[in-house]
């Protein structure tokens, strides 16, 4: 008797440790990118780029003189795009990135402007996943090319 309540033991003991390596072990590509660290360090280094780099200019010129509220929420869309926490979605019930500019008349330029610095931003910023980054900024840049309105 003693051994068969020994073994359950055992079973439910192995059975603990997969569930709990199992929940310790997210496999999202916002925690394989590097979470939220990865997605501020590619949110500084956009907006860096976008306000130093007058390739930019007509992008920075669309965006308010302050853009630390923007910082933030863009980290926090990224977070929550890439299947980590869902705050940003939560925060903003109903809206996409689509719905969120749509007051804002966006041009092919724009959109282009958008997109390479983006790319730039993920390219720039090292990763634990460098093939996903780049996979991540290719995404984000047909998202931002998909806004365009001419």
């Amino acid at each position: 008797m003693a051994g068969r309540a020994e073994t359950t033991k055992r079973e439910n003991d192995a059975m603990a440790t997969a569930a709990a390596d199992t929940n310790q072990k997210p496999d999202t590509p916002f925690d394989r990118l590097g979470g939220h660290d990865a997605m501020r360090a590619i949110t500084a280094r956009f907006y860096d780029l976008m306000e130093s780099d007058p390739a930019y200019a007509e992008l920075r010129a669309m965006h308010a003189p302050d853009l630390s509220h923007m910082r933030g929420s863009l980290a926090g869309f990224l977070a929550a795009w890439a299947g980590g926490p869902r705050d940003w979605f939560e925060d903003n019930p109903g809206k996409c990135m689509m719905s969120a500019h749509k007051p804002f008349t966006i041009n092919r330029a724009v959109a282009g402007q958008w997109a390479e610095a983006m790319e730039r931003a993920v390219a720039d910023v090292e990763t634990a996943d460098a093939e996903l980054a780049r996979a991540m900024g290719d995404a984000l840049a047909q998202l931002a090319r998909g806004m365009a309105r001419d």
